[in-house]
């Protein structure tokens, strides 16, 4: 856990009061809501369908059980008793009332938690792999270099009314968990010829109306110059960046239009009057930020204990469980444990007040007071020694955390849609809800491997269909809700956007349309574990085309 000193705590603090007397103006009438939106986005208020929406930046995914206890006092006090985890590692409320909002954003600054650039056209919150600091194949914490750049980003003057919003993902592992192709900067830590640790610097990705995988301007940049080559980058855009019209504004627009190389020469020659000046990361600087990390004071145990052993050998659900939902942790005898937010029937990503309570005492107990959240809308303990893992399966259990289908067909990701959204054309959460029903039985799942599902309720993509391996996104046609459906995107290091199935297909037939794409997945595939990716790499869409549309 990152550890913040009186700085942090007096903006978060100043705020609050800033925040406390802008609503009491609303509330008054002296502010219209017109007057007011610019203010309210800037603490992650949003005016929804139903009532405002408060949006809680959770940096690089990380939480302390008194942040995620903090976050259940909210939702019972002054919420429905739940929040939504989101695909940007944050969590939504969405039914705060106005007049409360002061009185939630005082609760949260107490445990450090504030919802400062989740919304507006700034820097938004910086994401990395949600097993940072614990994974094996990683080279070292990514987390250190996301607080470094949060650090700089947070109320820059420059950066805080950008042509779009803007989105940066960091991932030090070899596997990306962190989906940094598909952001306006995606920032991998990897060594050079020389042995040395720096920057892979991609930029332009991007979903929404028009989807791009971010292309490498430089492949190797050196620690020292994070800062100074990200503020290049964000100058040249925040100049060029289209400003007349908001659905060219994004900077991968910018960087399609006038190509990469040549965005990569503007990039480098405003970056060339700033490398060596104040922004050049000074060594002590890295080692301070460094030092504020407090990590786990482990144990020396053993892999695979005998009472895990013992517990494996006699329970065929909690051997299911270890199998889908524990994976290798970098220090010998821990594990890292997924917890699913995604039940049979259930909306991804929502936690209720007592399941966030519970989560938080597990944590204390079990995982060193620590919980990640991870952009498939799922949460992680990251330090739980194995020998704890047969008690912790069983207390997951009881609050409905347990279900071992992680990274399976029913780990459905999805945005709230127009149940929520007043940007949505259509639903998302009853889609996602009958799939997972259509797929309950865990012994066909897990057959099936690896295959993720993404559903957007419009065309902003806020859950990341272009990149599923099957993405379903809802449009409007005369009133009525239609969706279109796409095979073969990801969003790891081999990242692709989806193509196109056929003719969207109306609301009612959706889930039979994925029952049909499954079936003729398992009907192509050369061997049992051929995973769905896979498959349609090496025979393209126009198989699942032909079983589909075949009787429509």
């Amino acid at each position: 856990m990152y550890l913040y000193d009186d700085f942090d705590r007096t903006l978060v603090d100043e705020r609050i009061d800033e925040f406390r007397d802008q609503v009491a103006r609303r509330l008054s009438g002296e502010l219209t809501e017109e007057q007011f939106k610019p203010l309210r986005l800037m603490n992650g208020v949003y005016l929804q369908l139903h009532a405002y929406m408060l949006r809680i930046a959770i940096p690089y995914g990380t939480l302390s059980s008194e942040q995620m206890r903090m976050l259940a006092h909210i939702a019972r006090r002054y919420d429905r008793n739940y929040g939504h985890f989101t695909t940007r590692q944050n969590l939504q409320f969405n039914w705060i009332k106005l007049e409360d909002l002061p009185d939630v954003m005082a609760d949260l600054g107490r445990a450090g938690l504030h919802g400062m650039q989740t919304s507006g056209n700034c820097v938004r919150n910086i994401t990395t792999d949600q097993w940072a600091g614990v994974a094996p194949d990683e080279i070292e914490d990514p987390r250190i270099w996301a607080e470094i750049l949060r650090q700089h980003s947070t109320l820059h003057p420059e950066f805080s009314f950008l042509p779009r919003k803007f989105k940066i993902a960091i991932t030090a592992a070899s596997h990306d968990r962190a989906a940094v192709r598909v952001h306006d900067i995606g920032l991998r830590l990897h060594r050079n010829g020389a042995g040395e640790t720096g920057f892979e610097v991609m930029v332009g990705g991007g979903l929404g109306r028009t989807p791009f995988i971010g292309k490498t301007i430089k492949a190797f940049l050196p620690k020292r110059d994070l800062l100074s080559y990200v503020e290049a980058i964000l100058r040249v855009y925040n100049q060029y960046g289209r400003r007349d019209n908001i659905y060219k504004a994004r900077i991968k627009i910018l960087v399609h239009d006038l190509g990469a190389e040549a965005f990569a020469k503007e990039v480098d020659a405003e970056w060339q009057v700033i490398k060596d000046g104040a922004l050049a990361l000074d060594p002590a600087h890295a080692a301070d930020i460094t030092a504020r990390f407090r990590y786990p004071e482990y144990e020396r145990l053993d892999d695979n204990p005998e009472e895990l052993r013992k517990a494996r050998s006699s329970n065929r659900r909690f051997a299911t469980w270890l199998d889908n939902s524990i994976a290798n942790h970098k220090v010998s005898g821990y594990a890292i444990v997924t917890l699913s937010l995604k039940p049979e029937g259930g909306p991804p990503g929502d936690a209720t007040a007592e399941q966030m309570e519970s989560i938080a005492a597990l944590a204390g107990r079990y995982s060193f007071g620590e919980i990640r959240v991870g952009h498939e809308q799922n949460l992680v303990l990251p330090h739980v020694a194995q020998r704890d893992l047969p008690t912790l399966w069983e207390k997951l259990e009881t609050i409905g955390v347990a279900t071992p289908n992680v990274g399976l067909v029913s780990d459905i990701i999805a945005c709230p849609g127009l149940d929520y959204c007043s940007l949505a054309n259509t639903r998302s959460i009853p889609i996602a809800q009958e799939l997972t029903r259509r797929f309950r039985n865990l012994d066909v799942a897990h057959d099936l491997g690896r295959l993720h599902i993404n559903i957007s309720g419009c065309i902003n993509a806020c859950g990341h269909h272009h990149v599923g391996h099957i993405g379903i996104l809802g449009v409007e046609k005369n009133g009525e809700e239609f969706f279109q459906i796409t095979l073969g995107g990801r969003a790891d290091e081999q990242a692709e956007l989806g193509a196109l199935l056929g003719p969207a297909v109306p609301y009612a037939e959706v889930a039979d349309v994925i029952e049909d794409v499954v079936a003729a997945y398992v009907e192509l595939r050369e061997r049992p574990n051929e995973l769905f990716i896979e498959t349609v790499n090496r025979v393209g869409v126009e198989p699942f085309k032909e079983r589909v549309y075949a009787t429509r």
